[in-house]
């Protein structure tokens, strides 16, 4: 069958700056399908969710993967699957059914999946049991399942009980999960897949992407398990490796801080088979925000399989540090020790930022004397259609006058500043652009001779 799965899974989905994770990748294999023929059974979700595209694409896929066993097992297309293997069909929504046995006839399992059309809730114990009804105990062919589903387990009992009866029993079990559809149970479906668990579970967010997942799964199980296995694995200089574990199967070395090289003499050359290798990285520099962990990530053996792996990302937080512009670079100035004043020319200054300066007067009617005034001021700025945008607010303690009697007191120069970026006047003119402001009054004394009850101010 050739590598029938490969993965790369991240320990966590993020980190703290500096932080650290480990990182698996895994691969599985099986022997080739003309010298041991197989029974494949897919089980197909045809849930209410899988209403257009996706059961296009499904559809598609599938019927991909049924042709590509059909010519690898006789060398032809021509419509029979030859050398002793099967494919049979099971489709699941709030029940299952058995849309086909197992049978070679490429046009009956074609019409089969033709056949889906998308209703009901998602029933994946009854399913598994529907597929495992079609095996013949008798027979000495090897037997997988390819489950596909779109969601979680929404009716019907735990499928994972079944699923393990079904591992038990010989019976190799692939995930495939298209998560785009309001999200998928990924632990289920290790739990469900044969081990290791990520090896044999593939997730994609696209259901354009099932087509391509189909395929290249059929083009791995047709092939004769893998030799000579070289993985070259690199990882983006944000991370650098600080720990390599032994590999379930191989050998495994650091070529530098960010590469390592897996080699692998055989895998399912002769039954199924699946190895790992962990490795431990750390943050380092100043990337932050989503980061692929992958630079680039290489695989050959000498049956050329065609293995890709996926590219995780990890969020990495390392704080928000904002920094609208540079800061001014000073100008030293000195003043002697007798001068009461010094002029300095502190040379040319260029515009770095465009902005305006609203400068604003106020005066307080009748503020008595000996009493402190709170202000507050309130500025926003209104659109074409008189919508307002807040643009700040300043607070200030106004000191108390000695006058005889209650005045008049005016509060002069309170700046705000609003940078063009703001501009919500719907023009392109730039600096000249007419903006429309309004400025609110808030004043109170802070100063009285109240007492509440018994407080004591």
């Amino acid at each position: 069958m050739g590598v029938s799965a490969s993965n790369k899974e991240l320990s966590t989905t993020s980190i703290k700056c500096g932080g650290s994770f480990n990182i698996k990748l895994s691969l599985a294999a099986e022997p080739d399908i003309v010298s041991n023929p197989t029974d494949i059974v897919l089980i197909l979700d045809r849930s209410r969710s899988m209403a257009g595209s996706p059961l296009a694409n499904l559809k598609s896929g599938a019927k991909r993967f049924i042709n590509i066993i059909d010519e690898s097992t006789d060398g032809t297309h021509d419509g029979h699957i030859g050398n002793g293997s099967h494919i049979g069909i099971v489709s699941f929504a709030s029940n299952a059914s058995q849309d086909t046995q197992l049978i070679t006839s490429v046009a009956e399992l074609n019409a089969a999946v033709n056949a889906l059309t998308a209703d009901g809730l998602t029933n994946h114990a009854e399913a598994f049991e529907k597929a495992i009804q079609l095996f013949d105990p008798s027979s000495h062919n090897a037997r997988v399942i390819v489950m596909f589903t779109d969601g979680v387990t929404t009716i019907g009992e735990n499928p994972a009980p079944v699923a393990a009866a079904a591992r038990a029993q010989g019976i190799i079990i692939y995930c495939i999960g298209l998560s785009g559809n309001g999200g998928i149970d990924v632990q289920a479906l290790n739990d469900w897949a044969s081990d290791p668990d990520s090896a044999y579970v593939s997730i994609t967010p696209d259901d354009e992407e099932l087509d391509k997942l189909f395929e290249d799964l059929a083009r791995n199980i047709s092939k004769p398990g893998a030799t000579n296995i070289v993985i070259t694995d690199t990882i983006s200089p944000c991370f650098k490796i600080t720990s390599l574990s032994a590999p379930t199967k191989g050998t495994a070395s650091l070529l530098d801080s960010n590469s390592l090289l897996w080699k692998i003499d055989e895998l399912g050359v002769s039954k199924s088979e699946g190895a790992a290798l962990e490795f431990t990285v750390e943050h380092i520099g100043p990337c932050s925000g989503t980061i692929e962990v992958n630079e680039s990530i290489d695989y050959d053996d000498a049956e050329g399989n065609a293995v890709t792996f996926p590219s995780p990302e990890i969020m990495v937080d390392c704080g928000t540090d904002v920094y609208p512009e540079n800061c001014p670079e000073p100008v030293a100035v000195d003043i002697g020790g007798c001068e009461d004043s010094v002029e300095y020319d502190a040379g040319a200054l260029g515009m770095e930022s465009l902005g305006r300066i609203l400068q604003l007067s106020v005066t307080l009617k009748n503020v008595c004397p000996n009493k402190r005034v709170a202000l507050a001021v309130i500025v926003t700025e209104t659109d074409s259609d008189g919508i307002e945008y807040s643009r700040g607010m300043k607070t200030m303690t106004i000191p108390a006058h000695s006058g005889d009697s209650c005045r008049d007191v005016t509060v002069r120069c309170i700046k705000f500043v609003l940078p063009e970026d703001l501009d919500v006047s719907g023009t392109a003119e730039g600096l000249c652009n007419e903006r429309h402001f309004r400025a609110r009054f808030i004043a109170n004394y802070v100063d009285t001779d109240f007492a509440c009850c018994d407080a004591a101010l």
